[in-house]
């Protein structure tokens, strides 16, 4: 899922701030949500989770990823 995508989910759940982070490690902002797929995610997948909790794990859509 493209982190756009995942941003809309998680705020259609009624948390509106979460938290996004370049999985390559090279800490690159993600200014165009469209362009990065999520690879991981904190909390996992059906756990409860607040305001800032959530922290999606993404890389640039056209670039190799061993995730």
């Amino acid at each position: 899922m493209n982190l756009q995508d995942a941003q809309n989910t998680i705020q259609a759940a009624g948390v509106f701030y979460s938290r996004s982070e370049d999985a390559s490690g090279r800490g690159r902002a993600q200014v165009m949500d469209r362009n990065w797929t999520v690879v991981a995610q904190t909390p996992a997948p059906g756990t409860p989770f607040g305001e800032g909790e959530a922290v999606l794990s993404v890389v640039k859509n056209d670039e190799p990823s061993q995730c």
